[in-house]
């Protein structure tokens, strides 16, 4: 390559040395000046890495305290047989219902679904009620012991505008493996006959 460029004249000599750095600032601009962001995006990420590394591990040091919250709250609540549920559902839904002062025009065919902890019961139903009465039913229903909530509800006023028409769609969720209370096997105190 000496050889080669040790034989040119000046001019020539000239024009390949501008012709190599216009090659080299064309393939800078295509393959290196993109990534000069590439170091603060790399720096960024590591950032985000670190955050998200304490956030789980402060979530890692406190698992004994959510294991011991679990154990709570799966031995708090009623347990109801699993073929009990869809029956115990319709009876808290109608008791709040009744105790609201209305009642329910229409039931459609209970659906069940079940994730890790609870199995879930879902009923729609119709109502024609004041906007006291149905308000009075939804708090109520919320605010009891039933783990039943509304996920969908559509309302709109009837023809002489005296009650609400709605359609609502209620959830409650039961226990799926209720853990049984420990038995005390106590060792009886008696002497055994001679």
């Amino acid at each position: 390559m000496k050889k080669y460029f040790a034989q040119l004249r000046p001019l020539e000599r000239r024009l390949a040395v501008g012709v190599a750095v216009i090659v080299v600032l064309v393939l800078n601009w295509i393959f290196i000046w993109p990534h000069f962001s590439d170091w603060g995006d790399f720096k960024r990420r590591g950032d985000d890495a670190r955050q998200k590394l304490t956030l789980f591990q402060t979530a890692i040091s406190q698992s004994s305290n959510y294991e011991s919250l679990v154990k709570k709250f799966e031995t708090q609540g009623e347990f109801v047989a699993p073929e009990d549920q869809a029956i115990n559902m319709m009876r808290t839904i109608q008791a709040q219902a009744a105790q609201s002062g209305f009642g329910i025009g229409n039931y459609s065919r209970s659906m069940q679904h079940t994730n890790e902890f609870f199995t879930e019961q879902t009923q729609n139903i119709t109502v024609s009620a004041t906007d006291a009465q149905l308000v009075d039913f939804l708090y109520k229903l919320g605010n009891g012991a039933s783990m039943a909530r509304v996920i969908d509800l559509e309302l709109q006023p009837d023809a002489p505008r005296m009650h609400l028409n709605g359609n609502i769609r209620i959830v409650a969720s039961y226990q799926k493996n209720p853990k049984a209370a420990p038995v005390n096997n106590l060792k009886s105190t008696t002497a055994p006959a001679k």
